[in-house]
């Protein structure tokens, strides 16, 4: 099922928290992705294809200053992006080192990609900030990302905080942090977190007139006969 735009649309209007729930009760229960915090404060939901890197512990021989001069380097693999994707970065949970400064962050930026989710970090802090690339990282680090880590390819399945992301599923990222949903469960994903967004909103309301939980939060069948006939 493709990210169109109406479905990104609707997704930009869901929450990360409502998702999971939505995902849960299809029976997966790791999406969510642990380590990725927004690293500004008022970022906005983003949401979008995932493009991913794989990085792996760094070894001497490999993970070199003269590594970012190859074809297959983050700098290559920036080039391929497309604009609109979000970036999920694996790094195996190692926070040592930068994978991402502020130079890689602006040129992502500048192609249109829509976000970098990574359980790493990255360096440049102020920098980064300073673009217009919405991050969610673990954290920040002085050391350069070859310090820490080797990079190995793009586009290939990658573990993210735990989670288990393949080329085109779709990641929505806002203050809860980033929650993926698998490509072929896109299309019945987004509707019925649509659907729980409304009735939740209509069970907002209720609570905040002054009625119980028991019977409105889960609702049960006379609550979800009500609600139907109130909202039409």
């Amino acid at each position: 099922m493709p990210l169109t735009p109406a479905i990104r649309d609707t997704l930009a209007h869901v929450t990360t928290a409502t998702l999971t729930t939505v995902l849960l009760k299809k029976g997966l229960r790791k999406t969510w992705m642990r380590g990725p915090r927004p690293l500004r404060t008022g970022q906005a939901r983003v949401v979008g294809p995932a493009f991913t890197l794989r990085f792996i512990p760094a070894r001497e021989d490999l993970a070199t200053p003269e590594s970012w001069s190859s074809p297959r380097s983050t700098r290559g693999a920036i080039e391929a992006m497309p604009e609109g994707c979000v970036v999920v970065a694996g790094t195996e949970g190692i926070t040592d080192g930068g994978s991402f400064g502020d130079i890689l962050c602006a040129r992502m930026a500048r192609k249109g990609i829509a976000a970098l989710v990574t359980e790493g970090a990255v360096r440049d802090g102020a920098g980064v900030r300073g673009t217009t690339l919405p991050v969610w990282c673990a954290g920040e680090a002085a050391p350069p990302s070859v310090a820490a880590l080797t990079f190995v390819n793009w586009q290939e399945p990658v573990g993210c905080g735990g989670v288990a992301v393949f080329p085109d599923d779709v990641v929505v990222a806002d203050d809860d942090g980033a929650v993926l949903i698998p490509a072929g469960l896109l299309d019945a994903v987004t509707k019925e977190a649509e659907a729980q967004e409304k009735l939740e909103t209509w069970i907002m309301g209720e609570v905040e007139k002054g009625l119980a939980l028991p019977g409105l939060y889960p609702p049960n069948a006379e609550t979800k006969a009500r609600y139907e006939r109130e909202t039409g």
